[in-house]
């Protein structure tokens, strides 16, 4: 199930945010992921609010960068 899902996403690679080639689509996941673990890190002390925070954050900043 697992290679058929990534034989999947690399026949629709365009459709998530690399129309405009492979090295801005992976800046731009990689910056998405990088403020999630900050924002996470950041409500370190209130451990459920920082899971939330990061997992909201990257959600939003992947369909994001899908859509754009």
């Amino acid at each position: 199930m697992r290679i058929a899902w990534f034989v999947w996403l690399i026949r629709h690679i365009n459709e998530f945010g690399f129309s405009h080639g492979l090295v801005k689509g992976a800046i731009g996941t990689a910056a998405v992921l990088l403020t999630a673990v900050l924002l996470g890190l950041t409500l370190y002390r209130h451990r459920a609010a920082g899971l939330a925070v990061g997992g909201v954050t990257v959600v939003a900043g992947i369909g994001w960068l899908a859509f754009h």
